[in-house]
């Protein structure tokens, strides 16, 4: 009959465990020097060679003829005890024996001295799972057992242990294996059996089976069941990886926001029965590897892969911000929560890479701060920033062709100002001609206002954005009201052209209208008559993007620090 690799070949002495010399050292000293413990508590993860150093632990006590702390596997015992013909050492399954007469009968049996061998050994096995009741039936036994008994605790979740029974321990703590580690012992065991293992191979096994040797020669198996010559390929085809390849490209589009071609991969992988719960923690592993080549100096060491991928990794990282890395990791971190929930693992991974790849369609804080980081860096670079598709098109009656003559504007439906005195209240001081220089102002250096040379035509305002940092500092309700809007100059009317209805009632109160005027005045040392800017109602604006207006004050910026 087939034996699989993991029970194939258990290391039977202590040399022959991997990843565990903290642990195998001090109990081949202690057997060694004779300071055996009566209880001894192991505890780790799944696949880190708890049981496995509990029996090799209870072969070297009862060896006739150890060396150096090691079992010698060939005397009577040691064979006895392997083959199961002495019944010196007993293994209980604390899950399924959990019960107070079955710590009871335990205890009972302590009392009868070994039939062969010199210790009596009890392996209780996820010693967790015991009840209330169990753990205090073996408290007094636990203490003070009979010289010939010696109990070995193996389990996972240690904090679930009464403190009663850890003071009555000698705990050694087994760690996740390394995955180089891992991958040593995988090329070793491919040897034996006469397999041929790429390293690539054996590093993503050793990745994939996260720190749990029995795991990774599990997989091993299976990869031996399809080939004798095992590559990256396929392991992740048997894994049922989206391969690293996949990941690369997923994480192109993030990056140039094309989320066309993320769903046309993430179809062609589940068509092809890659479990998108996998792929969920596959792009979880490569943004963390992101992450790590960003933040962490020597990153190479905390990135298990090999070489040439190391250098993959850095490039690709080039292409985000760290705050962009931090919300894609929450954001998939919370998808695989919803997965496991009961949901549709396809649609939340598939809205999930929307979301990275749209940024406006989340409204979460996280996708802000990632838009504003992108935003930052493109200002610093100097890199002229495009607004977003849904900024306010220019009105048509503004393009003129140069070698064509300027069209006549037509009396409907162009911009027609609001009547002054529905809009602005009469000051008590008169009304200043356009272009008279402002007396009562300190002196500023003014910039013109924008030429007109006919006073029926209509041009954009271009020094918007001087105007609202004036807004920004003299009111700033106004100032908030007038965001995502824009200007207009037709003669001496200054025409506002905003997609918010709230604008028109706003201009009718004469703090607000004063302060518009105030803030032209100062812009542009021009008294101008306040009006709105009337378009047609197939041009009227559509929602804007909330960046969209930092998006443009930056654009003015960068072209005014490197004009």
């Amino acid at each position: 009959m087939y034996q699989v690799l993991y029970r194939k070949y258990r290391p039977k002495v202590f040399s022959d465990v991997y990843g565990q010399d903290h642990v195998t050292s001090t109990l081949k000293n202690e057997i060694k020097n004779g300071r055996v413990s009566h209880a001894y508590l192991f505890t780790g993860s799944r696949g880190t060679g708890k049981t496995t150093c509990a029996k090799i632990l209870a072969k070297a006590v009862n060896c006739e003829h150890n060396v150096d702390g090691e079992p010698c596997n060939e005397c009577e015992v040691c064979k006895g005890l392997d083959n199961g013909s002495i019944y010196d050492v007993v293994e209980i399954d604390a899950a399924s024996n959990n019960g107070v007469d079955n710590i009871r009968e335990l205890r009972d049996e302590t009392n009868y001295a070994p039939s062969r061998g010199k210790y009596r050994v009890y392996i209780i096995d996820e010693v967790h799972m015991l009840s209330t009741g169990a753990f205090n039936a073996l408290l007094k036994t636990l203490e003070e057992p009979p010289a010939h008994v010696i109990f070995i605790l193996a389990t996972t979740e240690v904090h679930k242990l009464p403190a009663t029974i850890l003071s009555r321990c000698q705990r050694f703590d087994f760690k996740r294996i390394q995955p180089e580690t891992m991958a040593v012992r995988l090329k070793e065991v491919a040897g034996l059996e006469g397999l041929n293992l790429d390293d690539d191979a054996a590093v993503l096994i050793a990745r994939i089976a996260d720190g749990a040797l029995r795991d990774g020669l599990s997989i091993l198996d299976q990869c031996a069941g399809r080939s004798k010559e095992i590559n990256s390929d396929l392991v992740s085809e048997v894994a049922g990886l989206a391969g690293r390849e996949a990941m690369y490209k997923l994480s192109d589009c993030i990056a140039n926001s094309d989320s066309n071609t993320a769903m046309s991969i993430i179809s062609d992988l589940y068509q092809n029965s890659f479990d998108m719960e996998r792929l969920c923690v596959e792009m979880i592993n490569h943004f963390r590897n992101f992450l790590v080549a960003k933040t962490v100096r020597k990153s190479r060491e905390l990135i298990i892969c090999t070489d040439d991928e190391y250098n993959t990794i850095l490039e690709a990282s080039k292409e985000f911000t760290v705050e962009s890395i931090v919300f894609a990791l929450d954001l998939f971190q919370n998808t695989l929560v919803t997965i496991k929930g009961g949901a549709s693992a396809r649609i939340e991974v598939e809205m999930a890479f929307i979301k990275l790849c749209e940024p406006r369609m989340d409204e979460s804080i996280a996708s802000l701060l990632d838009r504003v980081s992108k935003l930052e860096n493109a200002i610093k670079s100097g890199v002229k920033v495009q607004p977003t598709q849904t900024a306010v098109p220019a009105p048509k009656e503004e393009y003129i062709p140069k070698d064509e003559p300027k069209p006549q504007p037509k009396a409907e439906p162009t911009p027609v100002p609001m009547p002054e005195p529905e809009l602005t209240p009469v000051e008590e001081e008169p009304p200043v001609r356009e272009q008279q220089p402002v007396v009562e102002t300190p002196p500023v250096e003014h910039k013109t206002a924008p030429p007109v040379v006919n006073p029926n035509e209509t041009v954009e305002f271009t020094q918007w954005g001087d105007f609202m940092d004036v807004l920004h500092r003299t009111n700033i309700p106004l100032f908030g009201v007038l965001s995502g809007s824009k200007g207009y100059v037709r003669g001496e009317f200054f025409l506002l052209d905003s997609p918010n209805p709230a604008v028109r009632d706003f201009i009718k109160l004469p703090i607000h209208s004063k302060s518009i005027k105030a803030a032209l005045l100062e812009v542009t040392g021009v008294h101008f008559k306040l009006g709105l800017f009337k378009r047609p109602a197939e041009q009227s604006a559509p929602k804007r993007d909330p960046l969209e207006d930092l998006i443009n004050q930056a654009q003015g910026s960068v072209n005014i620090e490197f004009k």
